[in-house]
């Protein structure tokens, strides 16, 4: 696995490990969600590896998720202001995934080079 920023790598590892925390805490709030736990785990591991591009699908699949409870959320304050907190932490990690330019050229592996890393 090759990057070309390091700080990127990190900032990506810390939006990971928020995914997957996220999760657990919401499954001790309403209930496990295994879908919810496996699409964190996924969105972490291919960040993580800095497949090329992905950055801009994880941020997709961020605000789809946002925009799919944000009504709810919004409409049962304060009861929700938990979601609405995590909603914004959400739409935070999209944009910097789209933006920041350490975590852009932490996104440069091609598919290709997965295979080496999963060779070793």
């Amino acid at each position: 696995m090759k990057t070309n920023d390091a700080k990127g790598r990190m900032f990506v590892l810390i939006m990971g490990a928020y995914l997957i925390i996220k999760v657990i805490i919401n499954a001790f709030i309403g209930g496990l969600n295994v879908f919810d736990l496996i699409i964190a785990i996924v969105l972490a591991l291919l960040m993580y590896v800095g497949v090329q591009f992905f950055n801009y699908v994880a941020a997709a699949v961020l605000v789809v998720i946002v925009l799919m409870y944000i009504k709810y959320n919004l409409t049962n304050m304060p009861g929700t202001l938990l979601y609405v907190i995590e909603g914004a932490a959400d739409i935070f990690c999209a944009v910097m995934l789209c933006v920041n330019g350490s975590i852009k050229k932490h996104f440069t592996n091609s598919l290709t080079d997965l295979k080496s890393i999963f060779s070793k």
